[in-house]
């Protein structure tokens, strides 16, 4: 897989451990979301698998390594690190929460244990990966719990930010709980249900709304559902009734879809149609969905695009990838950062899930009744087991977080979840605080102008 997938000063620090003789050096980092975005208090982990699988690919091509080769910051890089890299493999462990695990702020997705450059090289892509699908899984199912059981369907990927993005974004999207896609591709790589018949574009092409409707159904039969709001949304309706059945249903795309999903299902109703399904899509949030199951739209399914594809209101986390802890010639040392704002917490660590709240510590400590989240799915280098099937995932996921109590997984003003950091993390912490700040005195004495 390509590795330069990342940026450059992944790349020059590798260059830089090898040539300072700490390539062998034995490093710790964690993956994990340092603050939540507004209105959540959980997120739903996604993309684990599409980091195993870059971890696991990670090479240098010929063609590469003679391109970095040519950059000025590589000039002084000496050839046995290129030798080196023309040889790349990682090698370590990786330890990871299962994908569909709800999580909360500060708790590690994932942690890589492996010689330094081999830890170091992939920070990028890790983020990358994990941080969007998890996104667009928190995204999806808070519109799944705002659908109230009614069927989500995925329509973003022409709204994504590139092809891939939809296609993983709709991934993501049935892991936090939609029952398919509209992406074929998402279809045929992960065997997700897809979903879909035609556009405004094919009512548009033909001479008549009824004509189009009639090559519709020749072609799908009763899987047919029509885009009845082309013209005028009442006319839609009758038009797909005068076609001959059954259809699988009508789809409204813009307007006033509380009036017109009302009208739709009354016109329907009226014509013997009380088992024809009313789908809507066109801008749809989980907030607007909500306002409209509230109001008792008659609606059965929701398709929802930019909003989910590109989680609008959150479109980013705050993901961090740190150093936790570095073994050289035989020394372990735990390591955090202090600075304000993006303070980090040293040492491995494991999340450990009670039935009403987290224990955050350290990875060899033990809780009696707690399930230990991270589990390690890599070691030397080689996949432990196969991934889960994906339905199983989704699944799981639905479970797991609806065995969160509902203030929890609330659309507005969520409650915090109770995480707390065990005793041995807080005074390994103060631990490394104290180091931190003996060193900082000590650099002061052998340089009193700084």
């Amino acid at each position: 897989m390509n590795g330069l997938v990342t940026d450059l000063y992944e790349l020059t620090m590798a260059a830089g451990y090898f040539q300072a003789g700490k390539a062998g050096d034995r490093a710790s980092f964690e993956l994990s979301i340092r603050r939540l975005p507004e209105d959540r208090s959980y997120i739903l982990v996604a993309g684990v698998q599409q980091a195993i699988e870059y971890l696991l690919n990670l090479s240098f091509t010929p063609a590469e390594i003679s391109y970095l080769r040519s950059l000025p910051g590589f000039s002084r890089v000496g050839e046995s690190f290129w030798n080196y890299l023309g040889a790349f493999r990682f090698t370590g462990h990786v330890w990871a929460v299962a994908e569909g695990t709800p999580l909360f702020a500060e708790e590690p997705i994932l942690r890589v244990t492996a010689p330094l450059p081999e830890a170091q090289i992939p920070e990028t892509y890790l983020l990358a990966a994990v941080s969007f699908q998890t996104l667009i899984a928190t995204k999806a199912s808070r519109i799944v719990q705002a659908a109230a059981g009614r069927p989500v369907v995925e329509f973003g990927t022409r709204r994504a930010h590139t092809a891939e993005a939809g296609t993983l974004g709709a991934r993501a999207a049935y892991i936090g709980g939609c029952v398919g896609t509209s992406n074929v591709e998402a279809g045929f790589r992960f065997g997700i249900p897809v979903y879909g018949t035609a556009a405004h574009s094919w009512t548009l092409a033909y001479d008549s709304e009824f004509e189009a409707f009639s090559r519709l159904q020749d072609l799908l039969g009763e899987r047919t559902i029509y885009l009845v709001d082309t013209y005028e949304v009442e006319t839609g309706v009758k038009n797909a009734i005068r076609v001959k059945r059954p259809f699988w249903g009508i789809r409204l795309d813009s307007g006033d879809l509380l009036a017109d999903s009302r009208r739709a299902r009354q016109i329907l109703d009226g014509a013997g149609l009380a088992r024809a399904q009313i789908m809507v899509s066109g801008d749809l949030n989980e907030h607007r969905i909500a306002e409209l199951l509230a109001a008792g739209a008659p609606i059965d399914w929701f398709g929802v695009g930019t909003e989910l594809a590109t989680s609008r209101d959150a479109p980013a986390m705050g993901s961090i990838y740190k150093l936790v802890e570095i073994e050289s010639r035989g020394s372990v040392r735990p390591t955090a950062k202090f600075s304000e704002d993006k303070r980090s917490l040293p040492g491995c660590k494991q999340v450990f899930r009670f039935a009403d709240h987290d224990v955050l510590g350290l990875a060899d400590e033990s809780f009696p009744g707690a399930d230990a989240l991270l589990q390690q799915v890599v070691r030397d280098g080689r996949r432990i087991s196969d991934p889960p099937d994906i339905k199983q995932v989704r699944e799981s996921a639905w479970e797991r977080l609806h065995a969160l109590p509902e203030r929890y997984r609330r659309l507005r003003c969520p409650e915090s979840y109770p995480v707390v950091q065990s005793a041995a993390l807080q005074e390994l912490m103060r631990e490394v605080r104290k180091w931190e700040l003996r060193e900082k005195s000590e650099a002061t004495s052998r340089n009193p102008a700084t």
